[in-house]
Protein backbone atom coordinates (compact mmCIF):
# COMPACT_ATOMS: atom_id res chain seq x y z
CA UNK A 1 0.00 0.00 0.00
CA UNK A 2 1.44 3.43 -0.68
CA UNK A 3 1.96 5.73 2.27
CA UNK A 4 1.74 9.58 2.16
CA UNK A 5 5.04 10.96 1.80
CA UNK A 6 4.41 14.59 2.63
CA UNK A 7 2.21 16.27 5.41
CA UNK A 8 -0.35 18.39 5.60
CA UNK A 9 -3.44 20.06 7.94
CA UNK A 10 -5.41 16.76 8.76
CA UNK A 11 -8.13 18.75 6.66
CA UNK A 12 -6.02 20.13 4.21
CA UNK A 13 -7.02 19.64 0.09
CA UNK A 14 -3.24 18.70 -0.57
CA UNK A 15 -4.20 15.65 2.14
CA UNK A 16 -7.12 14.67 0.42
CA UNK A 17 -5.55 14.72 -3.00
CA UNK A 18 -2.31 12.50 -1.53
CA UNK A 19 -4.47 10.05 0.09
CA UNK A 20 -6.44 9.63 -3.30
CA UNK A 21 -4.10 9.19 -5.00
CA UNK A 22 -2.27 6.65 -3.16
CA UNK A 23 -5.37 5.06 -2.31
CA UNK A 24 -5.99 4.61 -6.17
CA UNK A 25 -2.19 3.22 -6.54
CA UNK A 26 -2.71 0.77 -4.16
CA UNK A 27 -6.22 -0.45 -5.85
CA UNK A 28 -4.44 -0.27 -9.17
CA UNK A 29 -1.94 -2.44 -7.87
CA UNK A 30 -4.12 -5.09 -5.92
CA UNK A 31 -6.77 -5.38 -8.92
CA UNK A 32 -5.26 -7.33 -11.47
CA UNK A 33 -8.31 -8.76 -12.93
CA UNK A 34 -10.93 -5.56 -12.72
CA UNK A 35 -13.36 -7.81 -14.77
CA UNK A 36 -13.90 -9.84 -11.52
CA UNK A 37 -15.66 -6.57 -10.19
CA UNK A 38 -18.05 -6.55 -13.43
CA UNK A 39 -21.86 -7.03 -11.75
CA UNK A 40 -20.13 -6.97 -7.84
CA UNK A 41 -22.68 -4.66 -6.36
CA UNK A 42 -21.18 -1.98 -4.21
CA UNK A 43 -21.49 -1.93 -0.46
CA UNK A 44 -25.60 -1.23 -0.26
CA UNK A 45 -26.59 1.32 2.92
CA UNK A 46 -29.66 0.23 4.76
CA UNK A 47 -29.00 -3.59 2.69
CA UNK A 48 -30.86 -2.34 -0.21
CA UNK A 49 -29.14 -2.12 -3.84
CA UNK A 50 -30.73 0.36 -6.28
CA UNK A 51 -32.13 -0.35 -9.58
CA UNK A 52 -29.20 0.89 -12.33
CA UNK A 53 -26.77 1.22 -9.68
CA UNK A 54 -23.07 1.33 -10.97
CA UNK A 55 -21.20 -1.91 -9.79
CA UNK A 56 -17.42 -1.83 -8.78
CA UNK A 57 -16.26 -2.34 -12.15
CA UNK A 58 -17.66 1.01 -13.17
CA UNK A 59 -16.70 2.38 -10.26
CA UNK A 60 -12.83 0.83 -11.08
CA UNK A 61 -12.97 2.82 -14.32
CA UNK A 62 -14.52 6.11 -13.25
CA UNK A 63 -11.49 6.19 -10.05
CA UNK A 64 -8.77 5.55 -12.84
CA UNK A 65 -9.65 7.79 -15.04
CA UNK A 66 -10.12 10.62 -12.02
CA UNK A 67 -6.58 10.03 -11.19
CA UNK A 68 -5.01 10.55 -14.57
CA UNK A 69 -7.09 13.89 -14.31
CA UNK A 70 -5.86 14.23 -10.63
CA UNK A 71 -2.28 13.66 -11.32
CA UNK A 72 -1.74 15.23 -14.82
CA UNK A 73 -4.42 18.16 -14.72
CA UNK A 74 -7.36 18.20 -17.53
CA UNK A 75 -5.75 20.72 -20.24
CA UNK A 76 -1.95 20.88 -21.80
CA UNK A 77 -0.16 23.84 -20.34
CA UNK A 78 -0.42 25.68 -23.71
CA UNK A 79 -4.09 25.41 -23.58
CA UNK A 80 -4.14 26.50 -20.20
CA UNK A 81 -2.03 29.39 -20.37
CA UNK A 82 -3.56 30.86 -23.65
CA UNK A 83 -7.34 30.24 -21.68
CA UNK A 84 -5.66 31.89 -18.92
CA UNK A 85 -4.09 34.95 -21.01
CA UNK A 86 -7.68 35.47 -22.81
CA UNK A 87 -9.87 35.64 -19.44
CA UNK A 88 -7.03 38.45 -18.10
CA UNK A 89 -7.43 40.49 -21.30
CA UNK A 90 -11.21 40.37 -20.88
CA UNK A 91 -10.87 40.85 -17.09
CA UNK A 92 -8.73 43.73 -17.92
CA UNK A 93 -11.15 45.25 -20.30
CA UNK A 94 -14.05 45.27 -17.72
CA UNK A 95 -12.35 46.45 -14.64
CA UNK A 96 -11.90 50.01 -16.68
CA UNK A 97 -15.76 50.49 -16.26
CA UNK A 98 -16.38 49.05 -12.68
CA UNK A 99 -17.15 50.64 -9.31
CA UNK A 100 -14.80 50.41 -6.14
CA UNK A 101 -18.52 49.02 -4.65
CA UNK A 102 -19.33 46.55 -8.05
CA UNK A 103 -15.22 44.78 -7.20
CA UNK A 104 -15.76 44.85 -3.31
CA UNK A 105 -18.98 42.18 -4.50
CA UNK A 106 -17.36 40.77 -6.73
CA UNK A 107 -14.38 39.93 -4.26
CA UNK A 108 -16.77 38.25 -1.92
CA UNK A 109 -18.68 36.50 -4.75
CA UNK A 110 -15.18 34.76 -5.65
CA UNK A 111 -14.12 34.05 -1.88
CA UNK A 112 -18.21 32.64 -1.44
CA UNK A 113 -17.35 30.25 -4.14
CA UNK A 114 -14.42 29.47 -3.71
CA UNK A 115 -14.55 28.06 0.13
CA UNK A 116 -18.08 26.56 -1.89
CA UNK A 117 -16.39 24.41 -4.68
CA UNK A 118 -13.27 24.24 -2.01
CA UNK A 119 -15.49 22.17 0.96
CA UNK A 120 -17.07 20.34 -2.47
CA UNK A 121 -13.71 19.27 -3.64
CA UNK A 122 -12.53 18.11 -0.56
CA UNK A 123 -16.19 16.10 0.16
CA UNK A 124 -15.87 14.47 -3.36
CA UNK A 125 -12.10 13.61 -2.96
CA UNK A 126 -12.70 11.94 0.50
CA UNK A 127 -15.85 9.83 -1.01
CA UNK A 128 -13.64 8.93 -3.93
CA UNK A 129 -10.80 7.48 -1.86
CA UNK A 130 -13.51 5.40 0.32
CA UNK A 131 -14.58 3.77 -2.98
CA UNK A 132 -11.33 2.97 -4.07
CA UNK A 133 -10.85 1.36 -0.76
CA UNK A 134 -14.20 -0.60 -1.07
CA UNK A 135 -13.36 -1.42 -4.19
CA UNK A 136 -9.94 -2.88 -3.18
CA UNK A 137 -11.41 -4.32 -0.33
CA UNK A 138 -14.61 -6.66 -2.34
CA UNK A 139 -11.51 -7.45 -4.77
CA UNK A 140 -9.22 -9.10 -2.63
CA UNK A 141 -12.31 -10.65 -0.78
CA UNK A 142 -13.21 -12.38 -4.00
CA UNK A 143 -9.92 -13.64 -4.84
CA UNK A 144 -9.30 -14.78 -1.36
CA UNK A 145 -6.86 -11.94 -0.82
CA UNK A 146 -8.33 -10.18 2.38
CA UNK A 147 -6.74 -9.89 5.47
Amino acid sequence: MQVLNKRYPKNCLLTALDRYSATVRNMEQVVMMPSLLRDVPPSERGGQRQAGAPDLYKYFTMLKAIHVDVDHGLLPREEWQAKVAKGMAEETEDKASETQEAKDKRMLDLEAQFHLHFSSLHHILTHLTLKAEEVTRKYQEITGQAM
